[in-house]
């Protein structure tokens, strides 16, 4: 997975005040640029494999060359429906996934057509009353 490739921790700050997120990443050749190798949970508009600029206290400032990936977050909250169910079917349709806890999980789709498909899986379970789900994206 993309976690290995990682050799640096950078920070992002969130609109919310006094939170950050931390993100794993890999140096490339300039000092205050990198390649994203995680799924971000909180932080929108960056993706697994986009290329980013920090400042020089490594802090999140851009991304330079958006990897063409796609970010989705699910929230289980108080449902009872098995979470690595979802989790396994995902994955059986090419998703990466991420956990920050019980209830949180970041999803990644390699390209649009990828996103097309857990967008809908998703938009299902949601319907379901299995999950609430969110993409990653601002705008």
């Amino acid at each position: 997975m993309w976690r290995e490739r990682a050799d640096f921790i950078i920070g992002a700050s969130l609109p919310e005040e006094a939170r950050a997120e931390q993100l794993w990443v890999k140096r490339l050749d300039e000092p205050v640029v990198f390649e994203m190798c995680c799924i971000p949970f909180f932080l929108y508009d960056v993706a697994l494999g986009d290329v980013v600029q920090t400042d020089a206290s490594f802090e999140f400032l851009r991304v330079v060359e958006p990897s063409g990936r796609f970010v989705f977050r699910i929230w289980f909250g108080d449902s009872f429906h098995p979470r690595q169910e979802i989790a396994d079917q995902l994955s059986e349709i090419g998703a990466l996934l991420e956990w920050s806890s019980t209830n949180l999980v970041a999803v990644d789709a390699a390209g649009a057509k990828e996103a097309w498909i857990v967008a809908d899986f998703l938009r299902d379970q949601e319907a379901r009353g299995r999950l609430t789900y969110e993409t990653g994206r601002s705008t």
